[in-house]
């Protein structure tokens, strides 16, 4: 027996594929309760027994090996054998048993490609508390292949499971859908252009070159010119034949009639949220209340935190002697760090709301709510799942958009989807909404800081729905416009995916943000710590009077000379001398070098801004007791309520960041889009501040 085999989890977006293999591997991935989240496929390992261990490849659900979108075709392309590597021993099919008839038409089209299969009927607790129920043996009889219940989520059924992999005597021959009619001499050349497994394998491969695929495309079409072949019509029968196949199996096996079943809870819940009115003020208020509770609840972690990384940089200071080394430290990695680790709280507690209302499967019920919205757009119900996934961050969002099946209205999508503030902005609004806004600011019961950053986020989602707007107007349309979404039943969430989900999300933040951002505050501090000679040493002379032969000056106005010459040190360095440089191009929005030099720095990512504010104001200042509320406290003396707000709208709209150009560029395959993306944002960005900062 081998030491390994590779299996493949494959099934209808939202059957519980992911859950099954977190279960199998122990690997910690998101479970989201909507379609579109698996948008590549995942690898892990199970061991199996003692002398076999599997490779498991989770891949992106799918309704049929007929893809209609870039993440059904992953799928499709790894069954027809495209990679040798990853075309699976054995195939578990996963089946959400609440809707079993719809699932088992991909089950039978897989069968087919002669690999072994093991099908794993899914929440059927689901189904019997909808009064559905299945005698196994009889579905296994009728199917003609294993059957197994399972529990994915909770982890029942899985020794079953894995007990069935480890049987040799697989079957691969089963055989739903025969194309023995079909001509011989059609199928022959067919098999000569492609890599085919068998005559269904390479009939399928052909018919969906002609749609989605570009190889081989010219010959397979004159094959079907001169064969007379109808695709239409063949996908056609070829779907009825299955369902008879399918209907007598799914009839004989089944214990409990669907038609005694009343009206279930979730059908009675869903009238009301996805109601066209009351379902739009449902979401809005669920909006305003994470808002609320990301201030409210994140108030005292984050007064730790501060008070934490200014110990730190007493001690350091304590510790180490003066120097360049301290200096480095305490004002240029730590200031930096702090600048975003103080904003970990909020930014958890965005991640919490967002997860708990994906895993219950409130998400689908917005996309389902918000189509007749978008479509005016030139998007669908489907654009909002990477939309709201938007907040917490573009990059997997515009990967998201593989399940959109149009193509124009997935590079609507991903076009727009920057326009979402993310998590990434969230210290930035943070910083400025402390600035223009007193810690203790309520209108009525409610913290005005909570409901400011609301108002951020549906900036965002309008410019965003505008935008799409304008690109509809130029962008071809290629295809028929259709939305299909799944609603999945209401789940409990489970507190370990959760945790996990919050776990991860919040540490790639802390650590994607944390390199960016120390390597930024590094040779930004050594940028802000020295400048040409001349200039350094005018100032110097400049004062050297005053701190030297007056002595008895009092330590007050000592301090303050310090802080002057430090500011006046950092106008003279290679830092304040770049940011000269673009001041004119920003003086317009209201903007000083100062914070031309973060504009500068966050190109990389938004949350840098607020890094490099501190590493700045830091470098400005000699006392070691600086803390991040007395840079708010500067910035607040020194920058005008019109030039905060011109800033924030800056940032509400700017492409800044650099993963996210490279993205929509992989995701597009076109340098052209990406630009275009990068340019209609800054141009939007700067006339949007420019005009804020005018009116006020």
């Amino acid at each position: 027996m081998q030491n390994e085999i590779k299996i493949a989890l494959i099934g209808n977006p939202n059957s519980g594929k992911t859950s099954l293999f977190n279960a199998l591997t122990g690997m910690n991935h998101k479970v989201s309760n909507f379609p579109g989240t698996t948008v590549e496929k995942k690898i892990g390992e199970t061991k199996l027994s003692s002398h076999l261990k599997a490779r498991v490849i989770d891949l992106p659900g799918t309704y049929s090996l007929y893809p209609k979108s870039a993440d059904e075709l992953i799928t499709y392309d790894i069954l027809r054998n495209k990679s040798e590597n990853d075309f699976p021993d054995v195939v578990v099919f996963i089946a959400d048993a609440s809707n079993l008839k719809r699932n088992l038409l991909l089950m039978t089209q897989v069968a087919d490609l002669n690999v072994p299969i093991i099908l794993a009927l899914n929440m059927v607790d689901i189904a019997e508390r909808k009064g559905i129920k299945y005698d196994l043996k009889k579905l296994q009889t009728e199917l003609k292949i294993p059957v197994f219940a399972i529990n994915a989520r909770k982890r029942e059924g899985l020794e079953n499971i894995k007990a069935a992999l480890l049987n040799e005597n697989l079957k691969s021959s089963v055989n739903y859908f025969s194309i023995e009619n079909l001509s011989e001499e059609l199928l022959n050349e067919i098999g000569k252009v492609t890599d085919k497994r068998n005559n269904y394998s390479a009939l399928q491969y052909a018919i969906n070159v002609c749609d989605l695929l570009s190889e081989n495309a010219k010959q397979i079409n004159e094959i079907f010119k001169r064969h007379q072949f109808d695709v239409k019509k063949f996908q056609e029968e070829e779907i009825l034949s299955r369902y008879t196949t399918i209907d007598a199996a799914v009839k004989n096996s089944r214990i409990q009639n669907q038609s005694i079943i009343k009206k279930s809870l979730t059908q009675k819940v869903d009238k009301i949220i996805t109601h066209r009115f009351a379902g739009l003020t449902i979401f809005l208020v669920l909006l305003f209340l994470v808002f609320q509770a990301m201030f409210s609840w994140s108030a005292y972690p984050m007064e730790w935190i501060e008070n934490a990384f200014n110990f730190l940089g007493n001690s350091i200071n304590k510790t180490l002697p003066a120097g360049i080394l301290n200096d480095l430290l305490v004002n240029g990695i730590l200031a930096g760090l702090s600048g975003v680790i103080v904003f970990l709280p909020q930014i958890i507690i965005l991640f919490l709301f967002i997860s708990l209302l994906e895993d219950v499967g409130y998400m689908a019920r917005v996309g389902f709510m918000m189509d007749r919205l978008m479509r005016p757009f030139g998007m669908n119900g489907k654009s909002i799942v990477p939309l709201i996934s938007g907040i917490a961050c573009a990059v997997p969002s515009i990967m998201a958009t593989r399940s959109i099946e149009n193509k124009k209205e997935r590079l609507i999508t991903i076009l727009v989807t920057p326009l979402m503030s993310c998590s990434a902005r969230l210290p930035v609004y943070t910083l400025l909404i402390g600035i223009l806004l007193p810690a203790t600011a309520k209108w009525g019961p409610f913290n005005l800081h909570g409901l400011v950053l609301m108002f951020m986020y549906l900036i965002g989602f309008i410019a965003a729905i505008f935008s799409a707007w304008i690109f509809k107007l130029f962008i071809k349309q290629e295809q028929k416009n259709y939305f299909i979404m799944e609603l999945p039943g209401y789940k409990m969430p489970l507190l370990t995916n959760l945790a996990i989900t919050v776990y991860e999300k919040a540490g790639a933040f802390v650590w994607g943000a944390g390199k960016i951002i120390v390597a930024v505050s590094v040779v930004l501090w050594a940028l802000a710590s020295s400048g040409p000679k001349d200039n350094i040493k005018k100032i110097d002379e400049k004062y050297y009077s005053i701190l030297n032969t007056i002595p008895a000056l009092p330590d007050s106005v000592i301090e303050a000379t310090k802080l002057k010459i430090s500011s006046e040190k950092l106008e003279a360095s290679y830092a304040g001398e770049f940011g000269k440089m673009i001041e004119p191009a920003i003086r317009p929005l209201g903007f000083d070098w100062k914070i031309g030099i973060a504009l500068l720095t966050s190109l990389a990512a938004r949350e840098v801004f607020v890094g490099t504010v501190s590493t700045i104001y830091s470098v400005n200042n000699d006392s070691s007791k600086d803390s991040f509320s007395t840079i708010k406290e500067k910035m607040q003396k020194e920058y005008s309520i019109a030039t905060i707000l011109s800033l924030m709208i800056f940032y509400a709209f700017a492409l800044q960041c650099m993963s996210t150009m490279a993205v929509v560029k992989k995701e597009t395959e076109s340098l052209k889009w990406t630009l275009i993306q990068f340019f209609y944002l800054t141009f939007l960005a700067y006339g949007s501040s420019l005009l804020i900062f005018n009116i006020l």
